[in-house]
């Protein structure tokens, strides 16, 4: 098996030294170069193009945003964005995520050496995972044109509560997915129309962004989307997102459903775990729910979804074509949990329609 090309690109030396020596560890990869911006990085890639980019955000001459909207039109390329902790980072990474990044690496402001060699694991197992994404799957597609939300919907909130109450018990839509998923997302709910079933999302996504990423999705969509906080309703019209570093949970209270938000050990290599979602939506909502798994890295879901099938749920999983990487449906499909195999850009329409195909 050939080895993976890298080019580590951050305007920091110490982080280009230290994950150039930390990746060249590892005998899958080999890092062909390191640039301290995007235009040395195209001089090096004229010669020879990477397999995978680690790529910085704020950088001189050239922020990462530009460059890896530059790469994706000319030449699509899995690149995986390693970013600082901050509220204004967050932002401009969920854009970089939204452009086409397949995976974020978080990176404090100090102890940058030791943190990169802590989170090795990570950081190997998300340049291996940017390899096997589908290239033709990274260039975002534009989003549909949708209306914008009206400002009486907050005053309107009341009435259709009370109506929600029924229909909440009737269904719930529960998705879990990983790498390419925030491309995924963006696509499946900008398509809802505001009146749709409840849902539950868990999107494997570190700490601190998954408000930033909730936040885009809501100017773009016309349901609500938000961060999931411990007790808010799951409604038609809201998909709630589980934050990063915590597992959501959906629980039953009278005739609403609501979303639990907890601490707890890491499941699947995550935190959040689809495979927690999963297992709360088939023991509290069974035949009422539909599971959806999405284009992602590993197993998360796969035991989860089948549990939902088991109670009841309508099962469905993204097809392989349209998949960034086909990991988890692939072995939620093998472990006979998916009902259905849909192309991503059907699975909207059973959302809107709740039906079974």
């Amino acid at each position: 098996m050939s080895k993976i090309k890298v080019l580590v690109v951050d305007d920091s030396a110490v982080v280009r030294q230290v994950l150039t020596e930390l990746l060249k560890s590892d005998p899958q990869i080999d890092v062909i170069g390191a640039a301290a911006d995007p235009i040395f990085a195209l001089e090096k890639m004229q010669k020879e193009w990477p397999d995978v980019i680690v790529l910085d955000v704020e950088m001189p001459r050239m922020d990462g945003i530009t460059f890896l909207r530059k790469i994706m039109s000319e030449r699509p390329t899995p690149v995986v964005i390693c970013s600082t902790l901050t509220e204004k980072g967050a932002e401009t990474t969920m854009q970089a995520m939204s452009a086409g990044a397949v995976d974020i690496i978080t990176k404090p402001k100090i102890g940058l050496k030791q943190f990169l060699g802590d989170a090795i694991a990570e950081i190997t197992r998300a340049v291996k995972a940017a390899a096997l994404a589908n290239p033709k799957r990274l260039a975002p597609a534009a989003s549909a044109a949708v209306k914008p939300k009206l400002t009486a919907d907050a005053i309107l909130a009341p009435a259709s509560t009370h109506h929600a109450m029924a229909e909440t018990t009737d269904r719930v839509i529960a998705i879990g997915t990983s790498t390419g998923g925030t491309q995924a997302l963006e696509l499946v709910l900008t398509a809802l129309p505001r009146v749709c079933p409840g849902i539950v999302i868990v999107q494997h996504m570190p700490e601190k962004f998954t408000a930033a990423f909730a936040a885009r999705l809501n100017s773009l969509c016309q349901i609500e989307v938000r961060e999931a906080q411990n007790g808010d309703r799951v409604i038609p019209g809201r998909a709630l997102i589980a934050p990063g570093g915590k597992h959501l949970l959906l629980k039953r209270s009278g005739a609403q459903y609501v979303a639990e938000v907890i601490d707890g050990p890491v499941v699947n290599r995550h935190r959040p775990s689809v495979d927690v979602l999963f297992r709360s939506v088939a023991k509290c909502a069974g035949k009422n729910a539909i599971g959806i798994i999405m284009t992602g890295m590993g197993d998360d879901g796969a035991a989860g979804l089948l549990e939902m099938k088991q109670a009841g749920a309508y099962t469905v999983g993204q097809d392989e074509a349209t998949c960034v990487v086909y990991g988890m449906p692939k072995e939620a499909f093998k472990r006979g949990a998916v009902q259905k195999v849909l192309p991503l850009e059907e699975i909207a329409g059973v959302i809107s329609s709740q039906r079974m195909l």
